[in-house]
Formats: C-alpha cells, sequence, structure tokens
C-alpha cells in the first residue's frame, strides 16, 4: 500500500511540475525511490498508473461536485451552471496533474473514463435543474449531456491556452452553456406561478 501511494505521490508531482513526458514509469519509481522493475509489480504500465491517478479524482471531484450542488442555492440557469464550472474550474486549478491527464494527453482508458463520468454528472445536473425548475420537465437528458460536452471542450481549450485556464474561454463556456440550457428553460410566466 505505501509503495502504492509513493509511486501514486511521485507520479502526480511530475505531471503537475514538469508535465506529461516527464512522468515515465521509470522517472516515477526514481521519484518514489522504487527501482524500476518493482514498479512493474504495482502497476503494469503507464496507462494503468495514469487509469488510477485519473480514477482517485474522479471520487474526489464527484464528491465535490455532489455537495456543491446540494449546497447550491442557484435560482437562474447562470448560477446552475457557474456551481459546476466553477467547481471543476477550482479542482483542475489545484491539481495539475488531472489537467495533464484529463486534457493534455488524454489516452483511450481516461477517455472512457471521463465519459462515463460526464454521462453521470449530467445525469445529476438534469436532475438538478428539474427539481428546481430550471428547465421544462420534458428537457432531454441528451441536452444536458452536450452541454457537459461542449464544456469540457472549451474546458480543453482552456488548458491547452493557460496553466491556469485561459478566462476568456472559460467566460465563453459559461455563456454558451447558459444560453444553449435556456433554450430548455420555463416561459417567465410559468416560473411566476
Amino acid at each position: 500500500m505505501e509503495r502504492t501511494e509513493a509511486l501514486l505521490d511521485a507520479a502526480t508531482s511530475l505531471l503537475s511540475n514538469e508535465g506529461y513526458a516527464a512522468a515515465t514509469l521509470k522517472a516515477v519509481g526514481e521519484r518514489a525511490g522504487i527501482p524500476t522493475a518493482s514498479v512493474y509489480h504495482y502497476f503494469a504500465d503507464r496507462h494503468q498508473l495514469e487509469a488510477e491517478l485519473v480514477s482517485r479524482h474522479i471520487e474526489a471531484l464527484d464528491t465535490l461536485l455532489s455537495d456543491a450542488l446540494a449546497r447550491s442555492r442557484a435560482r437562474t440557469l447562470r448560477g446552475a451552471v457557474n456551481v459546476v464550472v466553477n467547481t471543476m474550474l477550482d479542482y483542475f486549478r489545484e491539481h495539475r496533474s488531472l489537467v495533464a491527464l484529463w486534457f493534455v494527453e488524454r489516452t483511450s482508458e481516461v477517455g472512457a473514463s471521463a465519459h462515463a463520468i460526464d454521462e453521470a454528472w449530467a445525469e445529476q445536473f438534469w436532475q438538478f435543474l428539474m427539481t428546481r425548475d430550471l428547465v421544462r420537465p420534458e428537457t432531454p437528458l441528451l441536452a444536458i449531456q452536450l452541454t457537459f460536452e461542449a464544456g469540457n471542450r472549451l474546458l480543453d481549450v482552456a488548458f491547452q491556452t493557460s496553466p491556469n485556464g485561459d478566462e476568456a474561454t472559460i467566460d465563453e463556456l459559461r455563456r454558451m452553456c447558459t444560453s444553449y440550457l435556456e433554450t430548455y428553460a420555463p416561459s417567465a410566466a410559468k416560473r411566476a406561478r
């Protein structure tokens, strides 16, 4: 257990500080003080190590997003979008190793995990919007899934442009997601009732 944690910590440090190319299994082992041959006892290859790191990040981010939505007092679509965007943005900014894996050097394994969790988050957000009457009852889950897909792509652009996420791109992300979801909003007259 200790060695697995040491390897994951070493990979996180390398990804955060030196980038994806520097985080080879050999370098991870050296940083953790574990011989390269022994690293393969814990992780068959680099992709397995990356998948474990992403899995841990997803679990943490999932908890944060669930908590943020549960605490939210958002009464507008813009406010609801901001809850999701701010939670994700804060996490990505704090965990640069995830940015390297999620956006910069996404492997097919990471992509599959990202797609699965995006679908789960989209469904959670859809329920949130429905219970607060921010979207019409007939709003398809697909609309929220597409919002997450587009949002992810724009976050990708934001983090490719700047290590902290380009603010102009993030502002456009907020605008685009809000405007799209507003096409599913109940009319103002109905909401006043």
